[in-house]
C-alpha cells in the first residue's frame, strides 16, 4: 500500500506565503506524476498544479506565475510553494501521487491540508 502525507497549511494574510509539503510512503515501485489539488468549500476537487518525473510542470490559471510546485524523486515529495496568496486561494488542498506498486498503478491522496488566506 502507499500512504500519502501533506503538511504546512495554515491561516496568512492576503499577500502572504505559504509552503506544503506532501510525502508518499509504502511499497512504491515506481512514482510517475505528483501534484496538488484543491476544493472550496461548495465548489468541486480542482487541479492546482502538477509535475511529471523528469520535471515538467503544469499549472491552473487561477495560480500561475504565483504558486510553485518541486519534486524530490528520491525522496518521493512534492512540494507547492505559494506566494502572494488570495482570499480566493482558500481552500483545502490535497496531494495526488500517481505511483506504480504492487496493487498495479493507480492514484493515490492525502487526507487533505487546509489553507485559509483571511485578514
Amino acid at each position: 500500500q502507499v500512504h500519502v502525507v501533506e503538511s504546512g497549511g495554515g491561516v496568512v494574510q492576503p499577500g502572504g506565503s505559504l509552503k506544503l509539503s506532501c510525502t508518499a510512503s509504502g511499497n512504491i515501485f515506481m512514482m510517475y506524476d505528483m501534484g496538488w489539488y484543491r476544493q472550496a468549500p461548495g465548489k468541486q476537487r480542482e487541479s492546482v498544479a502538477a509535475i511529471t518525473g523528469v520535471g515538467s510542470t503544469r499549472y491552473a490559471d487561477a495560480v500561475r506565475g504565483r504558486f510553485t510546485i518541486s519534486r524530490d524523486n528520491a525522496k518521493n515529495t512534492v512540494n507547492l510553494q505559494m506566494n502572494n496568496l488570495k482570499p480566493e486561494d482558500t481552500a483545502v488542498y490535497y496531494c495526488n501521487a500517481n505511483a506504480r506498486s504492487n496493487w498495479g498503478t493507480r492514484d493515490y491522496w492525502g487526507q487533505g491540508t487546509q489553507v485559509t488566506v483571511s485578514s
